[in-house]
Formats: C-alpha cells, sequence, structure tokens
C-alpha cells in the first residue's frame, strides 16, 4: 500500500518569537540532514540541537515528515527569492541577455546550500513533493519573464515553453551538483546552457 504524503505543519508562527523558533528548528534541520544524512535525521535531534524542546518542535510539526516538508518549502523559497534578485534588473534587456541571467540566476539559486537540495531530493522519502516545490516556484518565475518576451520568441505555446526551460535548467543543473560540480564552479555549464536555450528560444 502506498505511504500517505507528509503531515503539513501543525500550526503558523505569527508573533516573532515563534518565527525565531521556528527558524532556529529549520536550521537545525539541515544542519542534521546534510552532516548525518536522513537516515540519521530524527526530531529529537533537531530540537536538541535547535535548544528547544520536543514539546516546542511538536507544537509546529507534528511529525518527521511535516518538518521535512517545511524544510523544502523554505529551501525552495531562499532558492527563488535569490533567482529573482539576479532577474530584477533585466528591465528592457535584449532575450539573449534574459536568457544569461535566467541561466545565471537558475544557477545561483542552486548554489544555496547544495548539499541540503541533493539530500532532499534524493534521500528523503516523498522526495517528488520537494521536487515539486522547486519545479512549480521556477515555472511561475520563468513565465513572468516570458510572457514578457512572446513576440520575440520562436516557439509560441508558452505552456510548452516553460516547461522545456525549467525541465532543461534543471536537469542539466542537478546532474552537474551531482556527477560535475567542477562545471558549475568553472561557469562553463552556465554558457553551454545559455547557448542551448538561445538556440530553442530565439527566433531564426
Amino acid at each position: 500500500m502506498p505511504s500517505q504524503p507528509p503531515a503539513t505543519p501543525r500550526k503558523r508562527p505569527q508573533q516573532e518569537r515563534s518565527q525565531v523558533t521556528v527558524q532556529a528548528i529549520l536550521t537545525a534541520a539541515a544542519h542534521i540532514l546534510t552532516e548525518a544524512g536522513y537516515d540519521h535525521f530524527t526530531t529529537n535531534k533537531v530540537a536538541e540541537r535547535a535548544g528547544v524542546s520536543i514539546g516546542s518542535l511538536y507544537q509546529y510539526f507534528p511529525n518527521k515528515a511535516s518538518l521535512l516538508l517545511a524544510l523544502a518549502e523554505h529551501h525552495a523559497d531562499q532558492m527563488m527569492q535569490l533567482a529573482k534578485d539576479h532577474l530584477e534588473t533585466t528591465g528592457d534587456r535584449s532575450i539573449p541577455e534574459v536568457i544569461r541571467q535566467i541561466v545565471a540566476a537558475a544557477v545561483a539559486a542552486h548554489a544555496v546550500n547544495p548539499k541540503l537540495h541533493l539530500v532532499l531530493h534524493e534521500q528523503v522519502p516523498h522526495s517528488e513533493v520537494m521536487r515539486q516545490f522547486d519545479q512549480a516556484k521556477m515555472e511561475n518565475l520563468l513565465r513572468s519573464f516570458l510572457v514578457q518576451q512572446c513576440d520575440q520568441l520562436q516557439p509560441k505555446n508558452l505552456d510548452l515553453t516553460v516547461f522545456m526551460v525549467e525541465r532543461t535548467i534543471r536537469a542539466l543543473i542537478h546532474g552537474a551538483m551531482t556527477e560535475h560540480p567542477e562545471f558549475l564552479q568553472t561557469g562553463e555549464l552556465d554558457q553551454e546552457l545559455t547557448a542551448l536555450l538561445s538556440a530553442y528560444l530565439l527566433k531564426k
């Protein structure tokens, strides 16, 4: 019988003190997950690392699955915020320049705690849920920029274009993270990915 999807957090922090507590829990969870891996990840260890009681942790996260789900969402939010920061200056730039910025934004986003990113996507049960956070946020971000350039794009189906670009970026960057991290460090992947997307997007 298939396992159930992870539970959602029990309550949302409203007051500043509660927000600080939740942030401490998420930070501790990220440290333990990246240092020890999923097999050694427990709510007791997270509570101890965060300096809170296990009861306080359970006020916000009823189980390990809900904590991991919240951590994945928090990580995706951090990635997308950094991507947005990179794309704020696109303005009236040409399509090739915008493509370069999109690639740079995606690479920068995946550089946010890459070890945590890999653990969330490869070790944690329900990792498909984790991927969906990244996928949906990146698709929305891409759509908001590509829709402004529709008249300059070769593909005419915006939904398909967003799908193609997002999957290409994610697959190549994730592959480089796991197999050839040096491609990300040297900037070679940025250049080749920009050329690939430019050939697909730009009118001949």
